[in-house]
């Protein structure tokens, strides 16, 4: 598995590659569960990057064509490379139908960026609270768009992990869906080392933030976290864009 960690500024992007994160997420915890980065933020977390490290951006929670083209958009760092993956959520919607649409929607502005980065669908295990669809409805709409990635997350970041609102059992039952589709899987929320050593195998990525940080997802991405997280997970696999 790869391990994604999530930074918030460009002063947390050498931590976490020093620790052995295999891709570097922009995303600003104060604003929620995929809070975007400001531009001028993404573009010094992007001039950090090696080329060879992949570059993930949350966009956020949209609930509109208009707002998701244009996050889209705005993902693109002038002079940069662009990014390799987005990730985008739905609180808010509740149709599997629109929802659907929205992640057309993604794919088709994507399709025009340089990179040609692969859209993220985020699914949450607590959906209720998140006011989106459940997991197994997001997945088929996810695959009904043409998506090629799918991520399982939680909206709620109050402590309270994955594996407390997802039983092993349906995860792994989501895990065997996804990958029967031919999707890239993603798992994250709140995934501290036990969590981790119970997802080994489900996923081709496991995202961190919390997990990595002194303090706290408020607090700053250490290395020494990072690495942790890093030799539990043991050798990563190639990424779906380096596959292709």
């Amino acid at each position: 598995m790869q391990l994604l960690v999530s930074v918030r500024a460009a002063n947390e992007v050498a931590a976490a590659l020093a620790g052995g994160a295999d891709i570097i997420d922009a995303k600003e915890p104060a604003r929620g569960s995929l809070g975007p980065v400001s531009p001028e933020t993404l573009q010094a977390i992007s001039a950090r990057l090696p080329e060879s490290v992949p570059l993930s951006v949350a966009l956020g929670d949209l609930t509109a064509p208009d707002a998701v083209r244009r996050a889209v958009a705005g993902a693109q760092v002038p002079g940069r490379r662009g990014p390799s993956y987005l990730k985008l959520g739905f609180a808010g919607e509740r149709s599997e139908a629109v929802v659907t649409s929205l992640i057309a929607s993604a794919l088709d502005a994507a399709v025009a960026m340089p990179a040609r980065p692969t859209v993220v669908p985020v699914a949450y295990a607590d959906h209720v609270s998140a006011g989106s669809p459940a997991p197994e409805a997001l997945l088929r709409a996810a695959m009904a768009a043409g998506a090629r990635a799918f991520l399982i997350d939680t909206y709620l970041k109050n402590g309270r992990g994955l594996l407390e609102w997802m039983d092993v059992g349906r995860l792994h039952a989501l895990s065997a869906d996804v990958r029967s589709g031919g999707l890239l899987l993603a798992i994250a929320g709140s995934q501290d080392p036990a969590a981790l050593d119970r997802v080994a195998g489900m996923a081709d990525v496991v995202g961190v933030r919390g997990a990595a940080c002194r303090g706290g997802r408020e607090g700053s991405v250490d290395a020494a976290l990072v690495r942790h997280l890093r030799d539990r997970l043991g050798v990563g696999l190639p990424s779906l864009s380096a596959a292709e």
